[in-house]
C-alpha cells in the first residue's frame, strides 16, 4: 500500500516572509542561530510577523544537542508563544521542531529555510545529537503546519554552503526514489528535485543567484519525498559520520553516494530510470546506472568537494579504529529500514572502506 502525507502548506517566492503578518500571530518565538541576529535579519523577519509579544531564542549551533532542544523547550514553555517560527538551516529547524514537540502546546511551527538542503521544512524528521552520536526523531507530529520559501534569504550562501547543501538534496531525491516506501507520487517528487538540482547546482555554485529559488523548491519537494517513502544507507552512514567526526551531512552525503549506489543492487532498475530522466542517457540499465555515478563523481569535483574521509581531513587511521562503532550505528540507524537492499555488516563495511581514503 502506498502512503503519502503532508500536513504543511508551504508559500513560495521572492518576500515571502511577508506572509507572516497574515497568520494573526499574537506571541512569537522566533528559533534561530546568532549568525541571523547579528546580521538583524532575525529582527527583520520577527518585525514582517507583526505580533505583540516577541522574544527571540538564538543559541542554535550546527548538530543541535538534546541538551540545547531541552533548553528551548523549557523557552518554549516559558514564553507560551502560540507560533514559533524556525528561521535558519537544518539545525535550527530540526532543533525548533523538537522543541515544540517535547513542550507539548499547541503551538503552530512556522518553518523558514535559509539554506536549500535539508528539506526539514516539510519532513517529519529532526535529527538531535547526543555524545557523538546522531539520533534521528520520527513523528508526524514533527511536520511544521508551514514551510515560507523566500529565495531572497539565499543571495549571500557562500559556495561551500551551496554545495553541502545541494549534494544534500540530491542524495535526499536518489535515496526516496530507490526506497521501499517510494510510490508514484514520491517518485515524481523526488525526480523532479533531483533533476532540478543537478541541472542547477553548479550555476549556484558559481554565484548565480537567479537559480536559487528553483533549488529551494527541488529542496522542499525532495524533503516532501523522503519523508513518505524513507531514506537509506547513504543517511545511516552520514548520520554516524557525522556524529564522530563532525563533518557537513551534506559533504558525507556527497562522499558516500556513489558507492551507495554500487551497493544497491537491487535498485539498478530504478536508478537507471533516473539517470535517463536527467538526461544521462543508456540504452542498457548497467550503461544508465554507470553514467549516474559518473555524474555524481564528476559534479562532486567540479564543486571542489572531497572524494573521502580522508580528503576531508579525517586520518584513515581513526576511522578503522572506530570502524566497529561506526558501523554498529549505521546498522542501528532507522533509514537503513527502507533502504531497497537489506543492510548487513559485509555491505556496511565495503561502503565504509571505499570513503575512507589513504594516509
Amino acid at each position: 500500500m502506498e502512503q503519502f502525507f503532508c500536513k504543511t502548506k508551504i508559500l513560495s517566492g521572492p518576500g515571502a516572509i511577508k506572509t507572516l503578518a497574515d497568520m494573526g500571530i499574537q506571541r512569537l518565538l522566533l528559533v534561530t542561530d546568532p549568525y541571523f541576529t547579528k546580521t538583524g535579519i532575525a529582527q527583520q523577519v520577527a518585525s514582517a510577523a507583526k505580533a505583540e509579544h516577541v522574544e527571540i531564542f538564538d543559541k542554535i549551533q550546527p548538530d543541535p544537542s538534546v541538551e540545547l532542544a531541552a533548553e528551548g523547550t523549557a523557552a518554549v514553555k516559558r514564553a507560551e508563544p502560540d507560533t514559533v517560527v524556525a528561521l535558519g538551516g537544518g539545525s535550527a529547524m530540526d532543533c525548533a521542531k523538537a522543541m515544540v514537540y517535547f513542550a507539548e502546546l499547541p503551538v503552530r511551527l512556522v518553518a523558514i529555510p535559509t539554506t536549500s538542503g535539508s528539506g526539514s521544512e516539510v519532513t517529519d524528521f529532526a535529527v538531535l545529537t547526543h555524545g557523538q552520536v546522531k539520533y534521528p526523531l520520527v513523528d508526524e507530529r514533527l511536520q511544521p503546519q508551514v514551510a515560507i520559501l523566500d529565495s531572497n534569504l539565499l543571495e549571500k550562501l557562500p559556495a561551500g554552503l551551496v554545495a553541502d547543501t545541494g549534494f544534500d538534496v540530491l542524495t535526499h531525491a536518489l535515496e526516496a526514489f530507490v526506497a521501499t516506501g517510494a510510490g508514484l507520487v514520491t517518485d515524481a517528487l523526488a525526480q523532479g528535485a533531483f533533476c532540478t538540482v543537478l541541472d542547477f547546482l553548479l550555476d549556484s555554485f558559481r554565484g548565480d543567484t537567479e537559480v536559487r529559488g528553483k533549488i529551494h523548491e527541488a529542496a522542499t519537494m525532495a524533503g516532501m519525498a523522503f519523508s513518505s517513502a524513507g531514506l537509506g544507507v547513504c543517511h545511516a552512514f552520514a548520520h554516524s559520520l557525522g556524529g564522530l567526526f563532525h563533518l557537513p551531512h551534506g559533504r558525507l552525503n556527497a562522499m558516500l553516494l556513489p558507492a551507495v549506489i554500487s551497493c544497491n543492487g537491487a535498485a539498478q532498475k530504478k536508478y537507471a530510470n533516473m539517470a535517463r530522466a536527467a538526461g544521462l542517457g543508456g540504452l542498457a540499465d548497467t550503461l544508465a546506472v554507470r553514467n549516474l555515478r559518473n555524474a555524481l563523481i564528476r559534479l562532486r569535483r567540479e564543486l571542489n568537494m572531497p572524494e573521502t574521509l580522508a580528503q576531508a581531513g579525517v586520518d584513515p587511521r581513526q576511522v578503522r579504529q572506530k570502524s566497529h562503532e561506526i558501523l554498529d550505528a549505521v546498522l542501528a540507524d532507522p533509514c537503513c529500514s527502507t533502504n531497497p537492499v537489506p543492510v548487513d555488516r559485509a555491505m556496511a563495511a565495503q561502503i565504509l572502506e571505499e570513503v575512507t581514503g589513504r594516509v
